[in-house]
């Protein structure tokens, strides 16, 4: 689960992404946001974890 922790963040953010295209909230800048913040953790965390191992 710890391995596999910045691809879960990744594919949360995109789900927000597209939940947010069919919720019409794509104007709300602030969830757009949130989205790409965890989308950019999810990657420097898989980046991480891959240096580690």
């Amino acid at each position: 689960m710890k391995q596999n922790l910045g691809i879960i963040l990744i594919v949360l953010g995109a789900l927000m992404l597209i939940i947010s295209y069919f919720a019409d909230l794509v104007d709300y800048n602030f969830y757009n946001i949130g989205a790409l913040l965890i989308i950019i953790a999810g990657i420097v965390t898989h980046i991480m974890m891959t240096k580690r191992s």
